[in-house]
């Protein structure tokens, strides 16, 4: 176990404030109870189940025109498989029409492979109490994922680094409502491309006890993600175990590379779990309109999930999308806008009629600081996701400037929002206690609760408080020093930073990471493309 103290509560505990309103009474005014929130005497939050049903955007009508559209396409149009013979017979097997790369599939065929796949599955982290369940009624948070950018505590824009990449992995493990660690919460260029994967994965294991994920730039990056984690969980264990996640994008419109389907095998014959995600740029890369789109979607998204089925029957599989706008003016992206939300929440509506678990949202945005545009464009997305009933919720926290970086003081700023969705999920509470009757027969007409014996017994838990926001006064934000949010959350950042402690590592297991890590850097030159 680490420092911080797990809990399954999900009120003040989930900004990691409960010690500074403990000692509320001990002197020092606001500007201390700040400094108290901003130390971190953390609980970590378990993975949400959700207490709040999910919105259905589209009636069973729509679904039923879109999946048959969908069908038709799979059927007349098809799917290329590029560059992966062995994918190509295997379909061949299952009865497919191939011709050439182009996979043509009969009505239904995926929609049967598919039903081997499990609806809900356990991630298992190294700490027990860090495991997550994918699928169901849960939710599970995610960092940022993929940036060749940071933005540093010094407010610098540059090229990642491989010490980046360790401070996100830290602040995420510090962070009680960021369930994962994540994969490549930012790209270090400073490592060869064929070596870096690597130290990712060994930095997730040594800086983190929580569930992360595995690397897909090659099918051979793939299969060392899996003996890394081997030689944490056992051979055997993971095997029937899944213990890794992993990002498969299909690079939309309508097609699975090599590289993509190399990683996605070698994952789904090792009984780890892979996110199916199209990459749709609407506009660009599928249709201007989101019945179109979702039509799209669930071509790519389907035949892929399926074919993890084909590999390997039973293997955990989630079903993703990433979808954002284009400018027609521009033609940049856009995030936060109402299309790529109808898209998410029209998927995750598939996702619940095929009983498998669903991957999209986050917290996205374009802006290029941690502005007004970064919060309403990520609350734009969080909410539709959190409402859409999203189970796997990658880049929850430090996206900016439309995935080219990765933002410290951002990363805070979402965790705090995210601990927020966090009690909104949990529900009302319906029990005695939650119904405060006794509350209200105590105040009568005309008083005020303050004081009353269920406030008393209520006020540490009873709201989400912001480490993050400032609500006092003009006078008292000024006296303190008229800090803006994201030099709150800068200061958080580094504050739990000086407090990590790193979990504890078997050394054995750790001396034979970097044996595994050695051997396999010694025997292949640097590559940087």
């Amino acid at each position: 176990m680490s420092d911080i103290e797990l809990t399954g509560g999900a009120g003040d505990e989930a900004s990691g404030v409960s010690a500074g309103r403990r000692n509320r009474g001990a002197g020092g005014g606001a500007s201390a109870r700040r400094q108290a929130r901003s130390v971190p005497q953390l609980v970590s939050l378990p993975y949400i189940t959700r207490q709040i049903p999910p919105t259905d955007i589209l009636s069973q009508e729509a679904m039923d025109i879109i999946e048959a559209n969908a069908d038709t396409l799979m059927e007349e149009v098809g799917v290329e498989y590029r560059d992966d013979a062995e994918a190509l017979k295997l379909w061949k097997e299952a009865g497919a029409d191939v011709k050439g790369e182009r996979v043509h599939f009969p009505k239904g065929l995926c929609r049967e492979l598919m039903k081997t796949a499990p609806s809900q599955f356990t991630q298992y982290a190294r700490n027990p109490a860090r495991n997550v369940e994918i699928g169901g009624p849960h939710t599970v948070f995610a960092p940022v994922y993929g940036p060749p950018f940071v933005r540093d505590l010094e407010g610098q824009r540059r090229y990642a680094t491989i010490e980046d990449f360790r401070t996100f992995v830290k602040l995420a493990y510090m962070a009680p409502a960021m369930h994962h660690s994540g994969g490549t919460v930012c790209e270090p260029v400073d490592v060869p491309v064929n070596k870096r994967h690597l130290d990712m994965i060994y930095s997730h294991i040594r800086y983190s006890d929580k569930p992360f994920m595995g690397s897909v730039t090659a099918p051979e990056r793939a299969e060392d993600s899996v003996a890394m984690a081997e030689m944490v969980f056992g051979k055997e264990f993971v095997d029937q175990n899944c213990v890794l996640v992993s990002l498969v994008n299909c690079n939309s419109p309508m097609v699975l590379d090599g590289t993509m389907l190399g990683a996605l095998k070698a994952y789904a014959k090792a009984n780890q779990a892979s996110i199916i995600s199209p990459f749709i740029v609407g506009g660009a890369m599928s249709p201007v309109t989101v019945a179109g789109t979702l039509t799209q979607v669930l071509c790519e998204a389907t035949s892929a999930i399926a074919f993890t089925q084909l590999c390997r029957p039973g293997s955990p599989v989630i079903f993703g999308t990433f979808a954002t706008a284009i400018s027609m003016q521009s033609g940049a992206p856009s995030f936060g806008t109402p299309e790529p939300a109808q898209v998410l929440m029209g998927a995750a509506q598939f996702a619940r009629r095929y009983n498998l678990p669903f991957r999209s949202g986050g917290a996205l945005t374009g802006s290029k600081l941690p502005d007004a545009q970064a919060a309403y464009e990520s609350a734009n997305t969080l909410w539709p996701a959190m409402m859409g009933g999203v189970n796997f919720m990658l880049h929850a926290a430090g996206w900016l400037e439309g995935g080219l970086v990765s933002a410290f003081d951002k990363f805070i700023m979402d965790c705090d929002q995210l601990a927020a969705h966090q009690k909104m999920a949990g529900g009302i509470d319906m029990s005695e206690n939650g119904q405060a009757m006794s509350a209200i027969r105590e105040v009568g007409p005309g008083s005020h609760y303050l004081g009353c014996t269920h406030t008393r017994e209520n006020f540490q838990s009873a709201f989400h408080v912001s480490n993050v926001a400032d609500n006092n006064s003009f006078e008292q934000w000024e006296v303190e020093g008229g800090k803006r949010t994201e030099e709150r959350a800068n200061q958080i950042a580094r504050s739990w930073l000086d407090n990590y402690h790193a979990p504890d590592l078997d050394p054995a297991i750790d001396e034979g990471l970097k044996d595994f890590i050695k051997q396999k850097k010694d025997s292949m030159p640097d590559a940087f493309t």
